[in-house]
């Protein structure tokens, strides 16, 4: 296949979120389908697909805040399979809101101590970007389609010149 008609492998990943920008991925597939299965590759994405597959990627996207050290070697494993890291949604972007316990008073947090042993979970909730370099940033809750596309269009471009 001629390099300029090679698929971008894409990733998708979602952590602790509501899952809100996943949906509006999904509907945005809706409109995108036929122009998007011939640029794409879509390597790891379970909403769309029950095998994927983990080995190098064009385009990650990253949904959700980073709460676990788990999590955080997920994401900098990601990272390191990827060209380009997209953190999207407001949760990947700000921390927030996933990150309400973060401004938790001494008392709240006394509250949850319990929790956050049991679930192995960081003494602070973690954006994106305070774990790996991210290359671009989708805001919103849920993320703006069409900033999303504007972004996806700009990454497009370059990785395709």
């Amino acid at each position: 296949m001629a390099e300029e008609n090679k698929k971008l492998k894409i990733g998708w990943f979602s952590f602790s979120c509501s899952e809100d920008s996943t949906i509006v991925f999904t509907e945005l597939m809706n409109e995108h389908w036929q122009e998007w299965k011939k640029m794409f590759d879509f390597r790891h994405v379970r909403v769309l697909k029950s095998k994927n597959i983990m080995d190098e990627f064009d385009i990650a996207f990253i949904e959700g805040a980073i709460t676990s050290d788990k999590y955080a070697e997920q994401l900098k494993e990601i990272r390191q399979k990827s060209k380009k890291l997209v953190a999207v949604g407001a949760c990947a972007v700000q921390g927030m809101p996933a990150g309400q316990r973060n401004f938790f008073d001494e008392k709240q947090k006394e509250e949850i101590e319990a929790l956050i042993a049991r679930f192995a979970a960081l003494p602070k909730v973690l954006r994106v970007s305070e774990v790996v370099k991210v290359d671009a940033e989708v805001p919103g809750c849920p993320m703006d389609p069409n900033i999303f596309l504007k972004v996806v269009n700009e990454l497009v471009a370059e990785l395709k010149s």
